[in-house]
């Protein structure tokens, strides 16, 4: 195995592919290194569309060597410790990699034992969640066959990929529930580990609306413990200054679960990693604070912005240009805005694109109001992106 590379990147996920084929778009000769252990690669924005029952699951999922960019080396491998000083990682089996540029990007860490009885529940008992390949089709499973009775929607307490997608296979459901003439008969409830339901304002008051016409009841800062899948009932546990430390017990029919999420065990237990255990980073250069020749992107990073592949999109660019400069012996100048973006779905054929910055104040990319629900939104979710993603993003050409 070759031990040695003039830039490692750490996780074959969007984050890392993307930043390995823009990196060899603009210099080929570049040695690169990527350790990534899967054999599959996920588009996971669909899975919401899954849970509705509108986008097939097989089409989310490719093999790991179809998606390498050409000229990098694969090592199939974990990491088990990085050790900065002597720019050096150990894998798993105790093999040493050393680098003279490292990339860190990994992805997040779904930590489903973290709630009681989660992992014994899912897949059955009404428990589901979209956070997995495995149980996103049962989730329309549970929508389909749902006529009356109480469906629960829950947002952890942690930061989570894709901020959106707790709530948004919720308003997937309420309009499913609506077009089918039983929406009188359910009782749908979000449970959040949250305060609002979305940070931005200009976007908030829309969904509040959706909420509305779902007959939605809302609950924050409730923490879910304990599923009890035999009884159909959850323990949320309440922190806010109203409800702090109130356990409550709710009965389900269904309940859709995201699970708590934090960076991966192997960085927050690293030199790397920030006081909250994700990487530490220059949140406009992504470059590490302590390291200068370790730079940051997408979920695993400490950047306080929402973590989705869309800021993962304007992330690379930056990041890639700031690595040559570093390379080069140059200043590095590119910044990196804050800029993410959550396509929102509200309905069948409709979509509201959130699109914001560090200051989560609008960035939109569209010259009508990206607030409103349209048609033309989840057409772009539904078809663009998905082929976007693996055509364009993956090869580094967007």
């Amino acid at each position: 195995m070759q031990n040695h590379f003039q830039i490692l990147i750490i996780g074959g996920g969007n984050a890392g592919l993307s930043v390995a084929s823009q990196l060899l778009i603009k210099n080929p000769k570049l040695e690169i290194g990527i350790i990534e252990p899967s054999e599959k690669h996920y588009y996971q924005p669909a899975w919401t569309l899954v849970g509705g029952g509108v986008f097939d699951i097989n089409k989310t999922e490719r093999a790991e060597s179809s998606v390498m960019p050409q000229g990098v080396k694969w090592i199939k491998d974990k990491v088990k410790a990085f050790f900065p000083d002597v720019n050096a990682v150990f894998l798993s089996q105790d093999d040493k990699v050393t680098y003279d540029y490292l990339i860190v990007a990994p992805g997040i860490q779904l930590n489903w034992n973290e709630v009681k009885g989660l992992e014994e529940s899912i897949g059955k008992n009404g428990v589901t969640s979209n956070y997995s390949f495995k149980y996103a089709p049962y989730t329309f499973e549970l929508i389909k066959n749902l006529k009356k009775g109480k469906a629960i929607f829950h947002n952890p307490h942690t930061p989570v990929k894709c901020g959106g997608a707790p709530h948004k296979i919720m308003y997937l459901a309420a309009d499913y529930f609506r077009k089918n003439g039983v929406l009188n008969n359910i009782d749908i409830q979000y449970w959040s580990g949250g305060p609002k339901l979305f940070a931005v304002p200009n976007y908030e008051k829309t969904l509040l609306e959706v909420v509305k016409r779902g007959n939605i009841k809302l609950n924050f800062l409730q923490k879910l413990v304990e599923i009890d899948g035999e009884n159909k009932r959850a323990k949320f546990v309440g922190f806010g200054e109203q409800n702090k430390d109130i356990e409550t017990w709710v009965d389900y029919d269904m309940i859709h679960v995201t699970p708590p999420q934090s960076s991966p065990d192997f960085i927050k237990s690293s030199p790397l990693a920030n006081a909250a255990g994700w990487v530490d980073v220059d949140k406009y250069t992504l470059q590490h604070p302590k390291f200068k020749n370790i730079f940051t992107l997408g979920d695993a990073s400490g950047l306080p912005t929402s973590k989705t592949g869309a800021a993962i999109r304007k992330q690379a660019p930056v990041l890639v240009e700031n690595l040559l400069s570093a390379i080069e012996g140059k200043a590095i100048s590119a910044k990196y805005t804050g800029y993410t973006s959550c396509p929102l779905v509200t309905g069948y054929g409709k979509l509201v694109l959130a699109e914001f910055d560090y200051e989560n104040k609008p960035m939109e990319t569209f010259p009508f109001d990206q607030s409103k629900e349209r048609w033309s939104m989840y057409q772009l979710k539904s078809k663009v992106l998905p082929w976007l993603y693996w055509n364009k993003i993956l090869t580094g050409k967007a």
